[in-house]
């Protein structure tokens, strides 16, 4: 048997392409080959964002390729000064490479979606076969792509008329990368139409070479049109209200020159709900920042107008998910540097975005109700009556509980909500940090539980003898549910909160906090975990402060971890802010952040990143193995052996 070893020779440096290989769910979706897709056309799209391209035409071959045609400016096709091959191979072979990230009056794109610099190039990383054809100039240029190598230079192949610009890609996607070896055409067409409701005036077309049929998309009501027309079979409350809010000129905003909203939305009583939001004409399917602001937008204003002509009954209070529950919305916004959780840019966590969109819609929506009273009173009816139907469930539930509650303990700072479908325990570690998130907490619905040091190892520690710990018992007695075992079926009527927060420090001590918890939610709190009601709040590690530069005002930003930071000092050089001028601050642990920096990064629900716990499909058996491995007394040899066989899949903290 093969002997592991883990010295100088284990290292190993990915180069070009090759990481992206090794690792591809890092850079796109991998059930199916359609973002590889949806990055060529992301580029079309910039281009046509910044008034360079009318027209984008995308084939589906009968061999399984896709090739993207936009009549754009065209891929400068000259040598790079320091890769030292043209600007169309860069493009395709160098990660972290492109013309967008330069935000100046002099860049190639003001506002675009590609900022992480890696989308075409996982294209062509991920592709038997990617072929380039750049229209520049009056020539055609040409270059093949196999495996990700180009097999010549880009060279001119033929002439074009002087006017003729643009780039055409055609991909034929790796197969063994997908569980859907193809890419899925409903899928395109779909995201198709949506390009064309973002883009007026433009023309996106999908011809299917099989079968000859051709579908072309022209909305010249936009946002709009294309709210009514998915919503046709439903009878809507209010008419649809549509509008757009951009900067302009000078402002101490702290936003830039063009970034804004454009939104169609409106209520209906019953039926479906369609909301869709998009950051530069990015789909942005798991929401984020921008759609909090427009969330916050929209409740502030329909706040107002109930409160200003007296139409909340006594005793009801309406909360953001009351008035937002029956709204469908399509949200366009355009944000100068939008930051996304992760490459496929499904989710928005620019903290920005949620003030830009907020303020954009709130006074506009404000005024189109006290315009429209009718309007604007049959709104606030329909959230009424979800504040309602959301007061007599919380009533039922406590009613249930009754008065064989137990006494809840006395570290515990609870929220004054009873309504099991909103209300958040964060399990803080430490007094100081605790005494922190308790100030900068929601009270209404959010309850922090601080707990000392380090809590017992439970995995091997029997049932009847967990609540010798007092924090162990405190924990249960928080939550409502007491200790089971896995395989025991459990009413979960009774739990207290929807979401239970482990919120321990950046750090290696905080890791290992955090790990004795899960240990103890997954061995003796199973279902709860099960039910997703576990999460690990994300707090950040460093802190930036950048001095105020130009139009944009002093600004903090807060940085997860080392590769966050590095990105974000990237970032600040890109913006031309002198080397030098930000600060770094590390923090130490939790309790030295104030309750507003606590607010804004780990506990708003509208800012905040945090990453739910879930039971994978492995059976049980195999999961408690390896929990015993890692937590067990007597694991010690399996620990260090199975340590030293991953030793270089981590980085660590030292």
């Amino acid at each position: 048997m093969a002997k592991n070893t883990y010295d100088e020779s284990s290292f190993k440096v990915l180069r070009g392409l090759e990481p992206v290989r090794q690792r591809p769910g890092m850079y796109t979706n991998l059930e199916s080959p359609n973002h590889l897709i949806a990055e060529v056309v992301d580029n079309a799209c910039d281009e046509a964002l910044g008034g360079y391209a009318r027209n984008i035409y995308v084939t589906a071959h009968t061999d399984g390729s896709i090739s993207v045609l936009d009549d754009g400016r065209g891929i400068p096709t000259g040598i790079h000064p320091e890769e030292k091959v043209s600007v169309v191979e860069v493009a395709f072979t160098v990660l972290h490479s492109g013309g967008k990230f330069d935000k100046d009056s002099g860049g190639a794109y003001k506002f675009a979606g590609g900022l992480h610099g890696v989308g075409v190039a996982v294209t062509n990383a991920l592709s038997d076969k990617v072929e380039v054809t750049v229209y520049r100039d009056g020539f055609m240029h040409f270059v093949r792509f196999v495996k990700g190598v180009a097999e010549k230079p880009l060279a001119k192949v033929g002439e074009c008329p002087k006017k003729q610009t643009g780039t055409m890609v055609r991909s034929w996607p790796t197969a063994k990368y997908f569980d859907v070896p193809s890419v899925i055409l409903p899928q395109l067409e779909k995201s198709l139409r949506s390009k064309a409701v973002l883009l007026p005036g433009v023309s996106v077309t999908l011809h299917y070479e099989k079968s000859g049929e051709t579908k072309s998309w022209t909305y010249p009501e936009g946002l709009k049109g294309y709210l009514a027309e998915t919503l046709e079979n439903e009878e809507l409350a209010v008419p649809i209200f549509a509008e757009e809010q951009f900067i302009t000129g000078a402002t101490d905003s702290g936003f830039s020159e063009g970034e804004g909203a454009a939104w169609a939305m409106v209520w209906t009583a019953e039926g479906q709900i369609m909301r869709e939001s998009y950051v530069n004409l990015i789909p942005t399917q798991h929401g984020g920042t921008h759609d909090s602001g427009l969330r916050d937008g929209i409740f502030n204003a329909v706040k107002n107008f109930a409160e200003l002509h007296s139409l909340l009954p006594k005793g009801v209070k309406l909360v953001p998910e009351d008035v937002f529950s029956r709204t469908s919305y399509v949200l366009s916004s355009k944000v100068l540097d939008p930051q996304f959780q992760g490459q496929t840019k499904d989710k928005l966590v620019s903290r920005d975005a949620l003030r830009l969109v907020s303020m954009m819609v709130k006074d506009p929506l404000e005024l189109w109700l006290n315009e429209h009273v009718d309007y604007g009173k049959r709104i606030t009816e329909l959230a009424i009556q979800q504040a309602q139907s959301r007061l007599r469930s919380a009533q039922k539930v406590e009613k249930k509980k009754g008065s064989s509650v137990a006494v809840l303990p006395g570290k515990l700072t609870d929220c004054s909500s009873n309504d099991t479908s909103r209300t958040e325990l964060f399990l803080v570690e430490g007094d100081s940090a605790g005494g922190s998130a308790k100030q900068g907490r929601n009270k209404e619905f959010q309850a922090v539980l601080p707990l000392r040091g380090k809590v017992l190892n439970t995995f091997e520690v029997e049932r009847d003898r967990l609540f010798a710990n007092n924090e162990i018992h405190d924990i249960s007695v928080a939550i409502g549910v007491d200790p089971h075992d896995p395989s025991e079926q459990v009413d979960l009527s009774n739990l207290r909160y929807n979401g239970i927060y482990i919120m321990a420090d950046a750090d290696v001590d905080g890791a290992h906090i955090s790990t004795l918890l899960l240990t103890l939610f997954f061995r003796h709190f199973y279902r709860v975990v099960e039910a997703g009601k576990i999460y690990l709040a994300q707090p950040p590690l460093f802190r930036i402060d950048v001095p105020a530069q130009g139009k944009k005002p002093i600004r903090k930003l807060y940085a997860l971890n080392e590769g966050e930071l590095q990105a974000i000092e990237d970032r600040l050089r890109q913006e031309k802010v002198r080397e030098g001028a930000w600060s770094i601050s590390r923090f130490k642990g939790l309790g030295e952040m104030n309750a507003e920096q606590l607010w804004d990064t780990t506990l708003n629900p509208d800012t905040r990143r945090a990453l739910r716990v879930s039971v994978n499909d492995l059976p049980m058996a195999k999961n408690m193995d390896m929990f015993r491995m890692l937590m067990g007394k007597q694991e010690a040899s399996t620990r260090r052996a199975w340590l030293e066989y991953h030793g270089n899949e981590v980085t660590g903290d030292v």
